[in-house]
């Protein structure tokens, strides 16, 4: 039997630009190239999930345009389940993305039909979905919404894992309902007013959860806690073309490998194994691979 996973989430339309440096106020530079892709934090984690072999779900909310046509092929193309879909009148999400030469990136997310995704019918699609083991969230669409659908899954067994990107803070319900805890080094720094880098922050923060922390670091892999002790697990040396996506890629493999009964160091090292390879490649989804 595969592994079942459900994303409750974003689903985007990218427009990224590529540039030599990202302008200034007032500045005008000139592009190397462009490209539009499918992107939203939840949709990215689904896809990098399926790809590996897990059977997905993704519950998420579309306007009534021809980015909705688009993304439900992409889907479709992915093997991702939809039969949960949302449809509202109005636009769909898009992510205007600037990528500098060292392959950093500045985002802007315009949420559109992601920020109408009904809370009642997601949780009527989960009841519907037998032997799901694990359902992962963001914070691309209402945390309200977040926090119902993990509440529904404390309630029928089902692993959660949050991971709170763009950085909000989240309440401290939702974080008593996440099992797994997956800032990166930003977002954790936003959200816990500490730096990342220093293990007692991170043992101190670990220990305030009921669930599981991980911080993901960029080049330097990531970190989790074992009780007093921060294990870090590197990420290996590569060269970065585009950052974009790879936190999602990290995220919907370490599912994955959850999901398949991998150990949590061995889902991390696959993650980060993910991740890392996503960055070698320009685009978000398209970067992502299954080995």
């Amino acid at each position: 039997m595969k592994s079942k996973i459900c994303v409750v989430g974003s689903s985007n339309i990218d427009q990224i630009s590529y540039v030599e440096k990202i302008p200034g106020d007032g500045e005008t530079v000139f592009g190397s190239s462009y490209q539009m892709g499918f992107g939203g934090k939840g949709a990215n984690q689904a896809i990098m999930a399926s790809l590996l072999g897990a059977e997905t779900y993704m519950i998420t909310c579309l306007g009534e345009d021809v980015y909705a046509d688009m993304t439900i092929e992409n889907y479709k193309k992915n093997n991702i389940n939809i039969d949960y879909l949302q449809i509202v009148p109005g636009s769909s999400g898009v992510a205007p993305i600037w990528v500098d030469e060292s392959g950093q990136n500045r985002i802007i997310v315009i949420s559109g039909s992601n920020d109408h995704i009904d809370a009642e019918k997601a949780i009527q699609a989960l009841s519907e979905i037998e032997d799901l083991k694990i359902i992962v969230g963001q914070f691309e669409i209402p945390l309200e919404v977040t926090e119902r659908v993990f509440s529904f899954a404390k309630e029928n067994n089902i692993t959660t894992i949050l991971n709170p990107a763009p950085a909000k803070i989240p309440s401290e319900s939702l974080l008593s309902l996440t099992d797994w805890f997956i800032p990166n080094e930003v977002e954790f720094a936003t959200i816990s007013k500490m730096d990342a880098f220093i293990d007692e922050n991170l043992i101190n923060y670990g220990n305030s959860l009921s669930g599981n922390l991980i911080v993901t670091l960029g080049d330097k892999g990531a970190a989790t806690i074992d009780k007093d002790s921060v294990i870090k697990i590197p990420a290996p040396s590569v060269k970065a073309v585009d950052t974009t996506g790879a936190g999602d890629a990290f995220v919907g493999a370490f599912a994955y490998g959850l999901a398949s009964d991998l150990t949590p160091q061995d889902a991390i090292k696959l993650a980060i194994d993910r991740a890392s390879n996503s960055v070698t490649k320009p685009g978000t989804q398209i970067s992502y691979s299954k080995q």
